[in-house]
């Protein structure tokens, strides 16, 4: 009930009061015409006093029948000031939960370490930390005499290998038709299928180098040879430096792909037996703030790691962050059964005595908010968030404070003390 409407009541009930005083007191005046003025004024006097005792207690009677009626009004400047969050109402699980640790991670072909197929020397680097690269994009080139080399000598080989074909072909008709010699025809044979092997060889080394053998062969000799990534992803380190010599497979980036980042959690022997795939993760990372992510569990580990005795559990975010990193640390909640129910934040729920509160919320044309008591059934607290049902159902979609309700309950205590006095 509002303020006004209190105030409409306790008037009425006020006049209605000295009616009856009024009332009273000229029957007094028509039955003691010869008494004197003073014993008038103390009967009317006594009625008066009756009356103002009996107002009182009306009004106590309204407020304990009722309860908290009024409203409180805040600016939005207060609410900010208090923290107060005001949303609809939303379904919380309150089956209870399963604590555990843990870390952000990849699967391992979402991660990769760039290396160099042979010792060379970092000609230039085309990539920082952090920066976004794509399959096959150049990261830095590398050179080395032996670049050089593999080239002239796939070069020559080529060449080489189109007079060894020619002079096969050419055996081969003359041992057809029997002019020919079969060992002249076997040796063409063998120095041509021992270059095209060789050709071959040295091609794909060239591939492997990320040269192409195609420039090669129209005589296109490079100097030095890039070094690209293997997927699309995030450059995480560069381990190297311009002018560095770097021997084969020594790692120079590491890329990762954070597409399909997820939970990599612990949970310890005496707990797996309550984890399954499907259950939902609610989990905190210390680094990003307090903002809450949730996941699903998709793969649960089948050997255990040692000391401390503790499987894998891997869970797919749903609500991901831009700036989530593998190698963060997780708090996690694993939540053990679904059992959804309305419910708050804790500080959301006000105890007087044997009754509980919440606050709807209804934003007024001025800018400011109202916040109205409703009283509450609570059933259960888990994870730090109360289920409860009204006592008289409130419109369905209607906005109420999600914290703050000891705040609100003082702000509106002091204006019912205001009120009173």
């Amino acid at each position: 009930m509002k303020k006004g409407t209190i105030y409409l009541t306790s008037v009425i009930i006020v006049l209605s009061l000295l009616s009856s005083c009024k009332q009273v007191g000229h029957e007094g005046h028509k039955h003691d015409e010869e008494g004197n003025h003073i014993e008038k004024t103390a009967v009317y006097n006594q009625h008066n006093e009756s009356d103002g005792h009996d107002h009182e207690a009306v009004k106590k009677d309204i407020h304990d029948e009722h309860g908290h009626e009024e409203e409180v009004k805040l600016t939005q400047k207060q609410i900010d000031i208090l923290d107060i969050k005001i949303g609809t109402l939303r379904e919380q699980n309150m089956g209870g939960y399963i604590e555990v640790n843990g870390k952000l991670g990849v699967p391992p072909q979402n991660e990769a370490v760039v290396t160099s197929v042979l010792g060379a020397n970092i000609n230039k680097i085309k990539a920082i930390e952090g920066d976004k690269v794509k399959k096959g994009q150049v990261l830095a080139y590398i050179s080395h005499p032996s670049i050089i080399t593999m080239q002239t000598d796939y070069l020559q080989t080529y060449n080489k290998l189109t007079f060894l074909k020619q002079d096969y072909n050419r055996q081969k008709k003359l041992y057809e038709a029997n002019v020919g010699s079969g060992r002249d025809y076997q040796l063409a044979q063998s120095a041509y299928f021992s270059a095209k092997g060789l050709a071959k060889g040295l091609e794909s080394q060239l591939a492997l180098l990320g040269v192409s053998a195609k420039r090669v062969r129209n005589g296109n000799i490079s100097q030095v040879a890039p070094v690209r990534s293997p997927i699309n992803g995030f450059i995480e380190k560069v381990e190297i430096k311009s002018g560095q010599y770097v021997r084969p497979q020594t790692p120079l980036f590491e890329v990762v792909n954070t597409d399909h980042i997820h939970a990599d959690l612990m949970v310890f022997e005496k707990d797996i037996s309550k984890v399954k795939n499907g259950q939902t993760v609610q989990f905190t990372i210390e680094s990003i703030g307090s903002k809450e992510l949730t996941a699903k569990i998709y793969s649960v580990g089948k050997s255990f790691e040692e000391g401390p005795k503790a499987l894998h559990v891997h869970a797919e975010i749903e609500n991901k962050d831009k700036n989530l990193i593998p190698g963060m640390y997780v708090n996690a909640r694993i939540l053990k059964e679904d059992s959804l129910e309305q419910a708050l934040p804790e500080d959301a729920i006000f105890q007087e005595g044997e009754q509980y509160f919440v606050f709807t919320a209804e934003k007024e044309a001025d800018g400011s908010w109202g916040f109205a008591p409703k009283e509450v059934l609570v059933k259960n607290t888990s994870n730090g968030f109360t289920a409860f049902d009204f006592v008289a159902p409130i419109e369905k979609g209607a906005l109420v404070a999600q914290s703050g309700a000891y705040y609100l309950m003082a702000e509106l205590k002091k204006s019912e003390a205001e009120h009173t006095h």
